[in-house]
């Protein structure tokens, strides 16, 4: 006991030391925080919170890779704005907090008020002291030459034929007389602080919280490095059973898929489904300007559980819903269309071919042969494979910078800018190839190829285009074709630009047929043959390096036509050695051939810039079409409609429906009949309000005293 004693003491002694304020104020605490979560304030602050929320995710676009929003705002602002995920701002902890709160806030609030609105509803307040009535603005005084009894009847009728429930009370010799209608003006707010916590409750449920819950406390570890499916360890796959998800699949053609994935920040969660989906078929539709004016999944639901299967379409707006998960197509992708390409090398003398095989979405190796006979590797991603193209070619610009290597226009592709456009000079320009080549040091180039010829300028030629990252627009090389529309003539050039002996011939044919005669060709022979080395080089670019280099400035202009002059004979004498070489006929001297000189010569010259060391063309292709799915659970769906329509009731409720008041006095009058006293009130004193009460007057008397 005493040791009891002892060890109590120090501890009341260490109570009697706190202030009596803290104390109290500690005690006091628990209430205080109910009421902040229930105060009116901390509700609409928390909405207003909701509201801003809710305008960033309309207006910034949701769920992109992180290299959109990079490229869109900057390193630095990407990694403050990824600190309060606004990349997918309805699933941020802090919206899904802030939820929570609103919902403990309403929930507290309609606790703690709907009681007594239902009480204040049923009630008829018949306890009112006759005296107060007075003291209302729209009263009624009035003399019945009847008895009491009679006379309250009389007021109770004709209450009861303006819509009131009466209730009486008798007070000595008189009687009260208590009628109420519009009460369900009560169930409006009722109704509309229950749906909003009805509703914040189903967009909890259809929420990532589940899948967010099982990372933090059910051990599951989104798999952020690139593997198969099937080699997804237990942690990082959810159950067939999970409440909510959200997820996506992508289905080729001819293909059977039972899982979907669900992204959980930079990682991602397989989601098991309770049947597997067969794409039969994938239907598309196209506008005239090239854009999907339709697009439809025909598809096989196969049920594991049952072993039956049916067919069933989905298309935009019309998901397929089977077993609480509803698919939905939400676009359409590549599923592994096979390619065959030509390869062209760029460097060196060699102009030989190699054939690429290769796979959408896939990286393929390739080795071809450099300068001096040495072999290099490329590593080929093909990206994309399109085979309608739907262009507007009528803008090309002839005067446009060839050394910058632009075609002068953007040529954008079925979902690019030609695409907005709709007008009669649109055209299919056939299919085009995307692809990326990453070189020795890690960096990547985006290239996009044609493969048919376009005619622009009145010439026939092949688009090329090439960028350094996928914020950037393509620019485009054209490059001349020959008469079977390929550019296997153009790359013979190009090999035999890069061959000194080559060259050589071609100068000493140029300076033989241009030199005054009797004269010594040597001179101009060295002059095309130095001129077209240093072209070899670097273009044209080198040529005007080389020119500012070596040549007054007084004389520049009249030097640099002369070079060009004598540089595009050079090149007309080069490819008829190519041709001769080849066991072509020669080409005839008129203004198509002059044409395909000049791009050509801006085609090699353009080459010097051009961040590859081979050309590939599509010589055939495969196309295996797939269909997206957005594949989803969401259990809180039919919650947030019963919520939506609980605010429907309740909104409707305190807008249109009125709760009024009326008390009548009825008490024996001097002379042996009845004075009336009648009092009427409202939350809002509208002027339907008034004309009501008037109503009210004229029923009780015609004739009043005040």
């Amino acid at each position: 006991m005493k040791g009891s004693r002892g060890a109590a003491a120090p501890l009341s002694h260490m109570n009697s030391t706190l202030p009596p304020r803290s104390r109290s104020s500690l005690r006091s605490l628990p209430g205080d925080l109910v009421e902040l979560l229930s105060s009116m304030r901390f509700a609409v602050s928390l909405l207003m919170f909701i509201c801003v929320a809710s305008i960033v995710g309309t207006v910034l676009a949701q769920n992109r890779p992180s290299n959109t929003y990079v490229d869109q705002f900057g390193p630095f602002w990407y990694e403050v704005f990824d600190k309060f995920s606004i990349w997918h701002v309805y699933n941020s902890w802090w919206f899904l907090v802030i939820m929570a709160f609103l919902v403990v806030s309403t929930s507290i609030c309609l606790i703690r008020n709907a009681p007594r609105m239902l009480r204040d509803a049923r009630s008829f307040r018949e306890h009112v002291r006759a005296s107060s009535l007075r003291a209302f603005p729209h009263r009624v005084e009035a003399e019945q030459p009847v008895p009491v009894d009679q006379a309250a009847a009389d007021v109770r009728a004709k209450l009861g034929q303006l819509g009131y429930a009466v209730r009486e009370r008798r007070d000595g010799d008189g009687v009260m007389l208590a009628a109420k209608k519009g009460s369900a003006n009560r169930l409006g707010y009722i109704f509309a602080h229950a749906a909003m916590v009805i509703i914040c409750i189903g967009g909890l449920l259809d929420s990532e919280l589940a899948v967010r819950l099982q990372v933090m406390l059910g051990g599951k570890h989104p798999i952020t490095d690139n593997m198969l499916i099937a080699d997804v360890p237990p942690s990082g796959r959810l159950s067939v059973d999970n409440p909510s998800f959200r997820a996506s699949v992508l289905v080729p053609e001819g293909s059977q898929v039972g899982t979907a994935v669900v992204m959980v920040g930079d990682g991602a969660l397989v989601q098991p489904l309770p049947f597997a989906l067969k794409l039969k078929k994938f239907i598309v539709d196209y506008y005239s300007t090239g854009m999907p004016s339709r697009f439809a999944s025909e598809v096989e639901v196969l049920d594991p559980d049952n072993g039956k299967s049916f067919d069933a379409t989905i298309e935009v707006n019309e998901p397929l819903r089977y077993k609480g998960v509803t698919v939905y197509q939400s676009s359409f992708d590549d599923g592994g269309s096979s390619v065959q390409l030509t390869g062209y090398p760029l460097v060196g003398a060699d102009a030989g071919t190699f054939q690429l095989d290769g796979t959408v979405g896939k990286q393929s190796e390739v080795t071809a042969t450099g300068t001096q006979g040495k072999p290099y590797s490329m590593q080929v991603d093909i990206t994309a494979l399109r085979p309608i193209n739907v262009e507007d070619l009528t803008s090309g610009r002839p005067d446009a910078s060839r050394a910058a290597m632009s075609l002068g226009d953007h040529v954008a592709s079925v979902s690019g800018s030609a695409a907005g456009k709709k007008n009669e000079n649109l055209h299919n320009v056939g299919p085009s190839i995307e692809y990326r080549l990453i070189d020795d040091a890690g960096q990547a180039h985006e290239f996009r190829n044609y493969m048919l010829p376009v005619t622009l300028d009145g010439a026939q030629v092949l688009l090329a285009g090439v960028r350094n990252s996928p914020a950037e627009p393509y620019r485009y090389l054209r490059i001349p074709t020959d008469e079977n529309g390929s550019v296997a003539e153009f790359m013979r050039l190009r090999a035999a630009l890069n061959d000194p002996v080559a060259r050589r011939e071609a100068a000493r044919r140029f300076a033989r047929r241009n030199a005054p005669p009797g004269s010594d060709p040597a001179p101009l022979q060295t002059a095309a043959e130095r001129a077209l080395e240093t072209f070899s080089r670097g273009g044209l670019q080198a040529i005007a390096d080389f020119l500012q280099t070596n040549t007054p400035p007084a004389e520049l202009e009249r030097a640099a036509d002369v070079v060009v002059r004598l540089l595009g004979a050079s090149v007309a004498e080069l490819r008829t050695i190519t041709r001769q070489r080849a066991n072509l006929p020669p080409v005839t001297e008129d203004e198509a051939q002059a044409q395909w000189s000049r791009l050509a010569v801006a085609a090699l010259s353009d080459l010097s810039v051009y961040p590859a060391p081979a050309f590939f063309a599509l010589s055939d292709f495969k196309h295996v079409q797939a269909s997206v799915f957005q594949v989803s659970r969401t259990p809180g769906k039919t919650t947030v409609y019963i919520g939506c329509l609980l605010l429907i009731l309740g909104v409707f409720s305190m807008f249109y429906i009125r709760d009024r008041r009326v008390w009548a006095w009825v008490r024996p009058s001097a002379n042996g009949g009845s004075d009336v006293l009648a009092a009427m009130t409202s939350q809002r004193r509208t002027l339907d309000f008034n004309q009501e009460f008037e109503r009210l007057r004229q029923a009780l008397t015609p004739q009043t005293r005040s």
